[in-house]
């Protein structure tokens, strides 16, 4: 599949339009993604149109949005019909819709335009500072959130094709090197998690989360009976707080990649433990890893 137009782009773009109008009160918000070929189309909308703009595919160097996509910054036009700066080709669309005043923002992602968010009013008031940034602005915090993804999908390809089935009881553990390399990983993993607001990324970690637990660690009690995940069940963010600790990072480290506070970590810290029935956090870390509940 094309990433520059992958679903999760259009989704990322209707929610930050959508933002963008709250925050702006402008009539309508609108973009879209930029595919292999350099050409944008239109097709996320917050407000009101016509139907002219939607599906609309601008070539690159065309219009307002075909100029911002080649030279990869922002463009602001009080008068689209009547400006010089822009060449016309598209004229017919935006009369349509009745705009006047457009200001369009490029998505660039690692040198890569990835789509472009617009921000328009139907009447002849010049755009004021004040929304431009504001589309500037959210713009970034996009472009932020499309890296994310983009490292997330990549380290999720790369350990389906490397981490191996759950182990059997009984079986060898893996070697020391590629065992701490497993729980780097999967700490790394559960922090992007975390901070992810996309519930399908989420999830798609998490399942891979998992089989990094069942790959990697210890589910065999001294006694050698079996030992049920059920049986000292954590949550979420106790989890995200011992895959970290189990790397030996500090409370203060901790807190910091999971955005939160230092007496937050102890306080999971604490829960985790007793859940366990551990007296100490390397207990607890132990513990998690016999239960296949860490690797």
């Amino acid at each position: 599949m094309n990433r520059s137009v992958a679903a999760d782009d259009q989704t990322r773009i209707q929610r930050t339009l959508a933002r963008l109008r709250d925050a702006t009160d402008l009539p309508l918000t609108f973009g879209g993604a930029v595919n292999s070929g350099m050409q944008l189309q239109l097709t996320q909308f917050v407000g009101a149109i016509a139907g002219a703009l939607r599906g609309a595919v601008l070539d690159p160097g065309r219009g307002l949005g075909g100029k911002v996509v080649t030279l990869r910054r922002p463009q602001l036009v009080n008068d689209y019909v009547g400006s010089q700066g822009i060449s016309h080709h598209y004229d017919h669309i935006i009369q349509a819709e009745c705009l006047r005043a457009l200001v369009a923002v490029p998505l660039v992602v690692r040198g890569r335009v990835r789509g472009v968010l617009y921000g328009a009013v139907r009447s002849a008031t010049p755009l004021g500072d004040r929304i431009v940034h504001s589309v500037m602005e959210m713009a970034r915090e996009l472009e932020q959130d499309l890296a994310v993804d983009d490292e997330l999908a990549r380290r999720l390809r790369w350990l389906d094709e490397r981490v191996p089935e759950p182990r059997a009881t009984g079986a060898p553990e893996p070697a020391g090197t590629h065992r701490e390399q497993l729980r780097e990983a999967y700490a790394e993993l559960r922090v992007l998690a975390h901070n992810t607001d996309d519930p399908t990324l989420r999830e798609r970690i998490e399942a891979v989360c998992h089989k990094l637990s069942t790959a990697g660690g210890d589910t065999r009690p001294a006694d050698g009976a079996a030992v049920r995940r059920q049986e000292a069940p954590l949550s979420a963010r106790e989890l995200d707080v011992l895959a970290c600790v189990a790397l030996g990072w500090t409370n203060p480290q901790v807190a910091a990649d999971l955005g939160i506070t230092v007496e937050t970590v102890k306080s999971y810290l604490r829960s985790a433990t007793r859940k366990l029935q551990a007296r100490s956090r390397l207990e607890a870390v132990v513990a998690a890893r016999r239960r296949g509940l860490l690797p």
